[in-house]
């Protein structure tokens, strides 16, 4: 028989094979309703995919044509200016051809100015241009205005607890990682 594909029907699930797992889906137990609430990495992802959104129609809205991975690197260009593609790659945990792209259509709109590193000429290092901290203001702005919407009805302190609480997480979890990669 050969391989099901979009061109052709697959056959139903069915045996012996199904039978077998069937019986164990069945005889699985539930978990309870408490535990299938949503857990904090959820909450986090959905936050972060809901700023993204409003960040992306603010954006457009405002005429800023910049994607968020753009905007993203602009931030983190702005940050480290003089870092190489390779070292900016590694920390927005982009490929170096993604971002190489990424930094193509960036320097044709003027954003990004690429330079040769001053002790190795293979390396290039990033800067941002007048145009590009123009912009980076631009995005801080529309950053600033989201974060306000986000956080509506939370007080300064609560505001502090919440970005100590997650940098304190994101240090437990960047910890457990360099251990785990280091085990390996």
């Amino acid at each position: 028989m050969a391989p099901p594909n979009d061109l052709m029907p697959l056959a139903p699930l069915t045996g012996p094979a199904m039978t077998h797992i069937s019986r164990k889906t069945e005889a699985a137990p539930h978990p309870g309703p408490e535990a299938l609430q949503p857990n904090i990495g959820a909450m986090i992802h959905d936050v972060a995919r809901l700023i993204r959104h409003r960040f992306e129609r603010r954006a457009r809205h405002t005429g800023l044509a910049l994607t968020r991975h753009q905007a993203r690197t602009l931030l983190h260009i702005a940050r480290n200016e003089g870092l190489s593609q390779a070292a900016i790659a590694t920390t927005l945990e982009i490929e170096p051809i993604a971002l190489v792209r990424l930094l193509d259509r960036m320097h044709e709109e003027g954003l990004v100015d690429r330079r040769s590193h001053p002790t190795d000429r293979r390396v290039r290092t990033l800067w941002l241009t007048p145009l590009g901290w123009r912009t980076v203001e631009r995005v801080l702005a529309i950053n600033t205005e989201i974060r306000e919407e986000a956080c509506a009805g939370l007080n300064q302190e609560v505001r502090d607890t919440l970005m100590a609480t997650l940098n304190h997480m994101m240090g437990n979890l960047t910890l457990a990682d360099e251990e785990t990669a280091a085990a390996d």
